[in-house]
């Protein structure tokens, strides 16, 4: 496995926000959680191509919205905070070295957070950040290579990601409060605990779940249905609306 990564830069506390508030920034204490979540990944055999800090861009870290990488092509999107657009090309450039790369064009946008795949579905959120011209961009893209879309409708988050993980094994991590689970075909629901509504997001690496400090009760209900459980610290990143699937771009390494 591969994973994409970008160090936080010195401006990461002026980053977009959505759903949330903003609030001070420890920008060294960010920067070690994100070096312990590379780490994470070093250990559990993942090969992590970390790229340096973008200046002018403060979302950079959150590499996710800049690309799709299937296990045919990339599709380099067109993340829809105007503000990001500057991100995606030194992404495009590392993917080369995997993938056939496609582009997503204008007036098509979409970020990545906004997919969830299972198997050969990918699940789009119509977000603030994706719209119609971008699913429909995307599902032409991908329709060759053996992949169909299908629109999810969600409400109140940032990303479809921030509200649905697929952990595999036929199951969906969800928040019912921004998702409904009979958008997705799958055949078991794990809801979150509700006393911790951010906790959907979760990174599958191999058979280990990487699952937010934050949430040790929806931790436990993963537990409890048999998921190897790795607790992350992600608590100054969740401050710029980041999670822990956007902090990198997962897949398997497979040469052009």
């Amino acid at each position: 496995m591969i994973a994409i990564t970008r160090e936080p830069g010195d401006s990461f506390e002026a980053c977009e926000l959505s759903y949330i508030d903003r609030e001070p920034v420890d920008a060294e204490r960010a920067r070690a959680q994100h070096r312990a979540y590379r780490d994470t990944l070093a250990e559990l055999g993942v090969t992590v191509r970390h790229l340096p800090a973008l200046a002018g861009h403060p979302d950079a870290v959150f590499v996710e919205d800049t690309a799709l990488v299937l296990d045919e092509v990339a599709v380099i999107l067109r993340p829809g905070a105007e503000s990001r657009r500057g991100e995606v090309e030194s992404v495009a450039e590392v993917l080369a070295e995997y993938r056939e790369l496609l582009r997503l064009e204008a007036p098509g946008t979409l970020d990545g957070g906004d997919v969830v795949r299972i198997e050969s579905t990918l699940y789009v959120g119509l977000s603030e950040r994706t719209n119609h011209a971008g699913l429909k961009a995307l599902a032409h893209l991908v329709l060759e290579h053996g992949y169909r879309v299908k629109a999810v409708p969600m409400r109140d988050c940032l990303h479809l990601k921030s509200a649905a993980s697929y952990l595999g094994d036929d199951t969906l991590l969800y928040q019912s409060a921004w998702v409904d689970l009979e958008s997705f075909s799958v055949a078991r629901g794990i809801e979150v605990d509700p006393s911790e509504p951010h906790a959907a997001n979760v990174l599958p690496v191999g058979g280990t779940l990487l699952v937010p400090a934050a949430a040790p009760r929806t931790a436990e209900r993963l537990e409890a249905a048999g998921r190897n459980i790795r607790l992350v610290a992600n608590d100054e990143l969740a401050k710029a609306e980041g999670a822990l699937t956007c902090q990198s771009l997962l897949f398997a390494e497979n040469n052009v």
